[in-house]
C-alpha cells in the first residue's frame, strides 16, 4: 500500500500584514507632524520674503535666529523621529536605530531649548497670556528632561529606560500637530483674544500625547515581562 504524501502547507501571509501595521504608526506620527512642519515652512517664507509687520510676527521678524533653529530641528526631529517607532528599522544590523539617534538627539535638544527661549523671552501675541507661558515652559521643561534622562539611560546601556524617556519626549514634540487639531474647534467657539481656553486647549493637547505614550510604553513592556 502506497502512504500518500500530505500537500504542503500554504505559506503563512501574516508577515506582510504584520509589516504593514508596523508602519501604520510612523505613518501617523508623519501626518500629524505635517501640520507644524508646512506652518513652520510658511513661517520660513515669511521671515525670507520681507513680510508685512503685524501683531503675530513682529517678535520673529525683529529675531528671527530662535523661531528659525526651532522650526528646522522640529522639524528634522518630528519626521525622523517617526521612524524610530518601526521595530524592523530598531532590529537592523546596520544600526539606523543608533546612527538616526545621533541626529535626533541634538536635534530634538534644540527643539527644546528653543522653544523654552521664545516662550520666556518672546513678547506674548495676541491670546496668549500668563497661563499659556506657564504650560508651555512646563512642557518644555519636561522635554528636555526627558532628552537628558534618555541620554542618561543610554550611557547605563539601560535601553528600555532609554526608549521610555525618548518616546515621552517625542509625544512632546509632536504635540504642536494635535495642538493645531484642537485648536480648530476652540477657535470656533472662542474668541482668540480669550486666553484662558486657549492655554486649556494646547495643555489637553499636550496631555493627550503624553496619555498616549505612557499607552504605548506599558503596551511595549508587556512582552519584555512575559
Amino acid at each position: 500500500m502506497t502512504r500518500s504524501i500530505p500537500a504542503p502547507a500554504p505559506p503563512r501571509r501574516d508577515r506582510p500584514s504584520r509589516s504593514r501595521r508596523a508602519w501604520l504608526a510612523p505613518t501617523g506620527l508623519i501626518l500629524l507632524s505635517l501640520i507644524p512642519v508646512l506652518a513652520g515652512a510658511a513661517r520660513l517664507t515669511e521671515l525670507t520674503g520681507g513680510a508685512v509687520v503685524t501683531d503675530h510676527n513682529a517678535r520673529f521678524l525683529g529675531s528671527p535666529v530662535p523661531v528659525v533653529t526651532h522650526i528646522i530641528s522640529a522639524t528634522l526631529y518630528s519626521l525622523l523621529g517617526a521612524f524610530q517607532f518601526v521595530p524592523a528599522l530598531r532590529r537592523r544590523r546596520g544600526g539606523w536605530h543608533r546612527v538616526a539617534g545621533r541626529v535626533l538627539l541634538p536635534a530634538g535638544l534644540l527643539t527644546a531649548l528653543t522653544g523654552l527661549w521664545m516662550s520666556a523671552f518672546y513678547p506674548h501675541p495676541p491670546g496668549d497670556g500668563t497661563l499659556l507661558l506657564v504650560v508651555r515652559l512646563v512642557f518644555g521643561s519636561a522635554m528636555l528632561a526627558s532628552l537628558i534622562l534618555g541620554i542618561a539611560a543610554i550611557v547605563r546601556r539601560d535601553f528600555i529606560r532609554h526608549g521610555e524617556w525618548m518616546t515621552r519626549a517625542y509625544a512632546i514634540a509632536v504635540a504642536a500637530g494635535t495642538q493645531a487639531l484642537l485648536l480648530i474647534p476652540e477657535t470656533m467657539i472662542f474668541d482668540q483674544t480669550e486666553q484662558l481656553p486657549r492655554a486649556v486647549t494646547m495643555g489637553t493637547a499636550w496631555m493627550i500625547n503624553l496619555a498616549v505614550a505612557e499607552y504605548v510604553i506599558r503596551r511595549r513592556a508587556r512582552p519584555a515581562r512575559a
